[in-house]
């Protein structure tokens, strides 16, 4: 998010002093992070939990085309940026790699396909093949289809035109950009305190975490883009919006693979459904990745639990963000949400065995020893405080700013880095009311379709997409070896 909104500020205003600091020592090591997440271009293609089937049987899409009209918006500027040296590397971060809805059982066909229905009229969705022969199903994934028991209904609603997306290169190469264009870098260094000053510019205390000299920065505008540890900088910074709002830990785990002979039999992203039960973002899916160049297969997600913040934070973390403020709310999401604390409880007495009888619900042939565990990033879900001072648990991406724009930061999760883009041009438009119109041709430039909801002008849609297309080399099938 931060390297999104520096490269957006330093296209449209190049003489402005802009800084950007890093706990860490390196670009992206955090949730952006190749091996912290799962690599998905979230578009809501296949994401299952993005259309919840309602109670009178319907199927709910609207989330899915927000979705997917928020990528759109990402995948033009990416193009933008490959076109115009920001981005210099493109499959170095992107690969096209098809995007697939998986389910077995009648009743769970039933609701994918009336799902299928519902979006079908949609451009954005219109590419999708539905396949429900078993035949197909084994070409297209050898790996899932060896050794299963096809008696069972089964379907798969087939998008080929997803993407495969390393958010730490991307990060690095945008950053990479940012610096070489006058952006100050200063990693290895953490924001410890802010506090704002009497004519509205803000003063951060900046510790260097290799010798522990402070320093002191000043800002008139400051974003806090840090992951999970955005929240307790926001209520540092005292400003009203952020009163009372919570946050919610959950370590992610996957299986992975990196062994040639069962990578080489799965190209694809196959999301099924949450388990009876289970939260919505705990959906399995099995995704093909290319990490450092080489061809992996991750599964999951797995839940875990710390009380950490951030992958590298600090187990104080959460008792930190527990404020007289949102006391009340944290303890009534406490009391709601038992459904989600038996859900961890359960994941934390898995075994490796135990994961991977889950696991074969997609890979009935997958063998104990070919898969290893590994710990992706830390997410912290937004407890959201309601008119009642009770919380709600929202599973999203949230942008929080000042009411005088002075400083804005992001909270959440999923489809998150999928929807950077989306995001800072809200941040633009928000924290900059007095400029913004100023920015707008220059903003069409980079993002042709902003302002329009390309499900409603197709051919406006066609003409973006044959354009990303061609610029991110996505119309090429050798791009994704």
């Amino acid at each position: 998010m931060s390297a999104t909104l520096s490269v957006l500020l330093r296209r449209l205003e190049p003489g402005w002093s802009i800084t950007l600091v890093e706990r860490l020592d390196a670009a992206g090591a955090e949730s952006s992070d190749a091996w912290n997440n799962a690599g998905t271009g979230h578009s809501g293609l296949c994401e299952l939990f993005y259309t919840p089937q309602q109670p009178d049987g319907s199927v709910d899409v609207s989330k899915a085309v927000r979705v997917n009209e928020r990528f759109q918006l990402t995948r033009q500027f990416w193009a933008y940026a490959a076109e115009n040296g920001i981005l210099s590397d493109v499959r170095g971060f992107l690969r096209p790699v098809p995007h697939v809805s998986f389910v077995q059982g009648a009743d769970r066909v039933d609701y994918l396909r009336r799902r299928r229905e519902a979006l079908a009229p949609n451009p954005l969705f219109a590419r999708s093949e539905w396949i429900d022969d078993a035949d197909e199903f084994a070409r297209r994934l050898p790996l899932m289809a060896a050794k299963r028991d096809f008696s069972e209904p089964f379907a798969l609603d087939w998008a080929a035109d997803g993407t495969d997306v390393d958010f730490g290169a991307l990060c690095r190469q945008l950053i990479g950009f940012c610096v070489r264009n006058g952006t100050a870098a200063l990693f290895g260094h953490e924001v410890r305190n802010l506090s704002r000053q009497h004519d509205g510019s803000w003063t951060l205390t900046v510790r260097n975490r290799h010798t522990g000299e402070n320093r002191k920065l000043t800002a008139k505008f400051v974003f806090v883009g840090g992951g999970g540890q955005a929240l307790p900088l926001l209520q540092k910074s005292g400003i009203a919006e952020a009163k009372g709002f919570g946050g919610f830990p959950i370590a992610g785990k996957f299986l992975r693979s990196g062994r040639p002979a069962i990578a080489a039999g799965h190209r694809a992203k196959v999301y099924g459904l949450p388990a009876v039960g289970a939260p919505a973002m705990t959906a399995a899916h099995l995704d093909a990745r290319i990490v450092n160049d080489k061809p992996w297969l991750l599964f999951g997600p797995f839940a875990g639990w710390s009380p950490k913040f951030l992958k590298h934070g600090h187990i104080t973390d959460l008792p930190r963000s527990i404020r007289p403020g949102n006391l009340a709310v944290m303890i009534s999401v406490g009391v709601t949400q038992r459904k989600l604390v038996n859900y961890l409880i359960g994941q934390l007495r898995l075994s490796h065995s135990d994961r991977v009888r889950w696991l074969r619900e997609f890979v009935p042939s997958a063998v104990d020893s070919d898969w290893e565990l590994t710990t992706a990033g830390q997410r912290v879900q937004v407890i959201r405080p309601t008119k009642r001072r009770r919380g709600e648990l929202e599973f999203d991406t949230t942008v929080l700013s000042a009411a005088d724009g002075s400083i804005a930061g992001l909270l959440g999760a999923s489809p998150g880095a999928s929807t950077a883009v989306s995001a800072m041009l809200d941040v633009l438009a928000r924290c900059f009311p007095g400029r913004y119109q100023a920015w707008l041709p220059t903003l069409k430039d980079m993002v042709p379709s902003l302002g329009a909801t390309l499900c409603e002008e197709p051919g406006l849609f066609e003409e973006v997409w044959s354009w990303g297309a061609k610029a991110l080399r996505l119309d090429d099938p050798a791009g994704a070896s």
